[in-house]
């Protein structure tokens, strides 16, 4: 199956050519995971500690370092010939470094929950899985249909947590932004609203623009205990969220559409039956 060249285009606008036989270090945890998903772990040469799912699969490839903090010298001497990376999770000069010597460095940025079909066919159609990535594709579709379909709750202002000490939040162009747009939620103006992750300080008026906060078990690992905490402390709801769920795209995505209609559910104090 011959992928046309418009499909193989990075999110920076470069044109991939298709590599079968690429050996592929990936510096994104969801990439890797789609990558396996797609049916290309054995292309894998190396990923970042990480890149944990899925466990049985990753356990095998060698780890590089951290989405930022990477061992060049061990990618080196890896061999690699495509790096993925993706815009808001890898250093640019780190990837400007591994440039000198990996040839073809896929960049990735996905906004929107419908961007990961464009994410699934690039990968497959770079690394020869033209017809997973279709077959995933479909199966996003139906996803994605389902939770249009299902019922709307009433508008809400939330404030999604992503770190504390210091506090921050998310921005509405960020995917998780757009994951919350999907159930008609917005995220509030923070006095810093002009960077994509904000860090704000809690105060009255803040408070009283919102329906219930957010806390994402990633990247800090927010637990029930902060649930309590917080909620004595600001007087409306706040309920933990499943940070993978909601912000990492790839093969996650799939239960990341149905996990939006439990969230939903669990804000309005409703149950709804899932497919």
């Amino acid at each position: 199956m011959q992928v046309p060249t418009h499909r193989l285009t990075d999110a920076l606008g470069r044109v991939h050519q298709a590599a079968p036989d690429a050996r592929i270090v990936s510096l994104v945890p969801s990439i890797t995971e789609l990558l396996c998903e797609l049916g290309l772990a054995a292309k894998l040469v190396g990923r970042t500690g990480f890149c944990i799912h899925p466990r049985d699969i990753v356990a095998e490839i060698p780890k590089v370092g951290g989405t930022k903090s990477v061992n060049i010298d061990k990618i080196r001497k890896l061999a690699p010939t495509h790096l993925v990376v993706n815009i808001d999770e890898n250093e640019k000069p780190t990837v400007d470094e591994l440039a000198e010597f990996v040839p073809n460095i896929v960049v990735t940025h996905p906004l929107a929950p419908r961007d990961n079909l464009g994410l699934a066919r690039l990968m497959g159609g770079i690394f020869g899985a033209e017809e997973a990535a279709e077959r995933w594709c479909a199966a996003f579709e139906s996803k994605y249909a389902a939770l249009r379909a299902s019922k709307l709750g009433p508008a809400r202002t939330v404030l999604y947590c992503i770190w504390k000490d210091p506090w921050m939040s998310v921005s509405a162009d960020t995917y998780i932004g757009a994951m919350l747009a999907e159930l008609g939620w917005k995220l509030p103006r923070l006095a810093q609203d002009d960077t994509r992750y904000p860090r704000f300080a809690w105060s009255d008026e803040l408070v009283a623009g919102l329906d219930a906060v957010l806390l994402s078990t990633e990247p800090y690992r927010f637990t029930e205990e902060h649930v309590d905490a917080l909620e004595r402390q600001i007087g409306i709801p706040v309920f933990l969220v499943d940070g993978e769920m909601m912000s990492w795209y790839g093969s996650r995505a799939l239960a990341g559409l149905r996990y939006l209609r439990e969230l939903r559910g669990m804000v309005d104090g409703t149950k709804q039956s899932l497919p």
